[in-house]
């Protein structure tokens, strides 16, 4: 079965601990909805740097991704119906959906 990244983009922090703990408390009732199907449910980012073309490095990153959850799912429009019942979105966050390429083995 095909496997998707889901990336998330942007997003407000909650602004007080009780909205934090309610939106993680949601968060972790759609991931564990998602079983099986969930590859790699929960990646966030942290201490992000940006390495440069000319090999220097920016702390901070280019763009706003905090993390990624990898799924298994039958077609990218199924993917996308996860995506979409994503509490991420409640808080401003974007999210994008792409399919994972298979990559020719390695010797």
């Amino acid at each position: 079965m095909p496997q998707y990244v889901i990336v998330y983009l942007g997003g407000e922090p909650p602004s007080t601990p009780e909205e934090g703990k309610k939106h993680f408390a949601k968060y972790m009732e759609w991931l564990n909805a998602l079983g099986d199907q969930a590859v790699s449910p929960a990646n966030p980012l942290k201490d992000t740097r940006t390495v440069e073309p000319d090999g220097s490095v920016a702390e901070g990153a280019s763009i706003g991704m905090s993390g990624f959850t990898i799924i298994e799912a039958a077609s990218m429009d199924d993917a996308l119906s996860v995506a979409r019942a994503c509490p991420f979105l409640d808080v401003g966050g974007s999210l994008e959906v792409s399919e994972l390429a298979q990559m020719p083995a390695q010797k």
